[in-house]
């Protein structure tokens, strides 16, 4: 459809609609070809109102800026600017069409999402030499006992936001670190084990890198013998912290402050604080020996092993002992009143609840419970305590942790394995946007074809979330904070602070008379779309 020039223009009493941020994930979405890309992927005929591709970029549209359930959009394509600046008729985006959309792009969505990461990286200059790995849970509502193959199946598993009552999919992310951009995403069912996914993802990481090395970091689910293997034979440096299962206990309570390293780094919540009250890390470094499992044939494998003591580790985990202790101390002292009543009549009925306290204040290792029967009153005794020496064995391994890594030492040393490790908190930050700014709650779909498809519609959202905090940080450096950005105070761009600085724009649609206009932003604003580089009156 012909769309008229926009102009800026003074406000006037005429019914507008909600502008926002939509100017923005437009141009994003033109530099990424996501329309185009889906589009070549899922042709429609040509009397289509709609393609498949304007379809998803009005929904990654839709979750950045109006992140509800994914019903009535519509409704929000007519309140919004969604005409005007994507040429998309409200009325067009129904919900089965929506549907439509989504069931064409499931089958393709391989494609379609390493042909937007490969032109994310290209588009944006993103340096992926270095990858951060990391997959968390999304809880669903529904039974979908009749999943469709092919696609990640809907499961009970453990979930991250303990909704146990649910079924879930599971969703894998690589992050770049440079700008903690996520480049890379898939489903997986949900009850896969995150460890069995690593070999796959590593290869189609390996793919979007290209020919350039790159650096894989993950969480301790990283860690196996097959994955580690696996990296190493596909040339793929890797950095991953080692569960109790690889390094016990005992050898980290066996490390010392001396000899140690320290290491010149500040973590981003530490940049405001003064020295003395930053975080800080030490490291040695050894080598660990990882053979084969029993009945695997293969090389035992060399490892640098890199003991980690952190002093924000430390003092978290002796906090979090001293609150689980009286917490479990409470827990006791009240059962000790209630011996002998209706609730705890029994040594029986007492033991149970003693093993409970343990398990849900996770002081099993260290309570040591007596538990009797008095022989003069036929009522429960109890005595405990906390084993002093299981107590003190745990507090030697504080702050201690172990990262392994096949990094050549001649290019990193222990302290700056650290350094490329502690990027992995970019993943979990994402994570963290997707269940925030983005308001991923429980979701119920028609099928599961549909939410694996959705999923990706959510990851293109945050694609471009994340362009854009690193686009606005990138045009004011080398300051770090934007003035006005955060209640009228300087702050650091963030994609939430970026977005809720651009919801308040509006748009005063056409008149016979006159073409759009947008009342002229305030200086906070018009900043933004200045360093974005990003017109509004310029419609794609």
């Amino acid at each position: 459809m012909s769309r008229n020039r926009i102009s800026y223009g003074p406000p006037t009493v005429v019914v507008d609609k909600a502008l926002g941020a939509l100017p923005v994930v437009a141009e994003f979405a033109r530099r990424l070809d996501i329309a185009a890309i889906v589009d070549r992927a899922c042709p429609v005929r040509d009397l289509a109102l709609l393609t498949h591709g304007q379809v998803i970029e009005a929904l990654v549209a839709n979750r950045l800026t109006s992140p509800t359930p994914l019903v009535h959009v519509a409704h929000w394509a007519a309140a919004w600017a969604t005409e005007e600046i994507f040429g998309i008729d409200p009325a067009a985006l129904n919900d089965d069409r929506i549907g439509r959309a989504l069931d064409a792009i499931a089958p393709e969505l391989e494609h379609i999402v390493g042909s937007v990461g490969a032109t994310a990286i290209a588009a944006f200059g993103l340096d992926v030499a270095r990858l951060h790995w990391d997959m968390t849970s999304i809880s669903l509502y529904g039974d979908y006992r009749d999943a469709q193959e092919g696609f990640a199946t809907p499961r009970f598993g453990h979930p991250k936001d303990r909704r146990t009552d649910l079924k879930q999919i599971q969703a894998g992310l690589a992050v770049t670190g440079d700008g903690g951009v996520p480049v890379f995403h898939r489903a997986y069912h949900g009850g896969a084990g995150e460890v069995s996914q690593v070999t796959a993802a590593m290869e189609s990481l390996r793919k979007l890198a290209g020919p350039r090395k790159f650096l894989m970091v993950g969480d301790s689910k990283l860690v196996s013998y097959p994955n580690l293997r696996a990296m190493d034979d596909a040339g793929v440096q890797f950095i991953a912290p080692a569960s109790k299962t690889y390094v016990k206990a005992p050898t980290l309570a066996a490390q010392h402050l001396q000899p140690t390293t320290q290491v010149h780094h500040v973590a981003e919540r530490d940049l405001g604080r003064a020295p003395e009250l930053r975080g800080r890390w030490r490291v040695r470094e050894d080598t660990m020996a990882m053979a084969p499992p029993k009945a695997t044939k293969g090389p035992t494998l060399v490892l640098r092993r890199v003991f980690v003591w952190s002093s924000t580790r430390t003092g978290a985990a002796q906090l979090a002992r001293t609150k689980k202790l009286a917490r479990a101390s409470d827990d006791l002292a009240r059962l000790e009143r209630g011996l002998g009543g209706r609730h705890y009549p029994d040594a029986q009925t007492v033991q149970q609840r003693v093993s409970a306290i343990g398990t849900a204040r996770r002081v099993t290792g260290y309570l040591q419970a007596d538990i009797a029967t008095d022989p003069a009153t036929g009522k429960p005794t109890l005595s405990w305590h906390f084993d002093d020496g299981a107590l003190t064995a745990e507090a030697a391994t504080d702050g201690w942790y172990a990262l392994l890594t096949n990094l050549d030492p001649e290019t990193a040393d222990a302290a700056e394995v650290l350094r490329r490790y502690k990027g992995q908190e970019a993943v979990e930050r994402r994570y963290s946007s997707i269940k925030g700014p983005l308001a991923v709650a429980p979701m119920f779909l028609k099928n599961n074809r549909r939410i694996e498809a959705l999923i990706t519609v959510i990851c293109l959202a945050l694609l471009i979330f994340c362009l854009v905090e690193r686009a606005l940080r990138l045009a004011i450096a080398p300051a770090h904070v934007l003035a006005g950005l955060y209640a009228g105070r300087p702050a650091k761009p963030t994609g939430r602070l970026i977005f809720t600085a651009l919801s308040r724009l509006r748009l005063i649609p056409a008149t016979h008379q006159t073409p759009p206009v947008i009342p002229e932003p305030p200086p906070l604003q018009a900043n933004i779309l200045r360093l974005l580089g990003v017109d509004p009156t310029q419609p794609r």
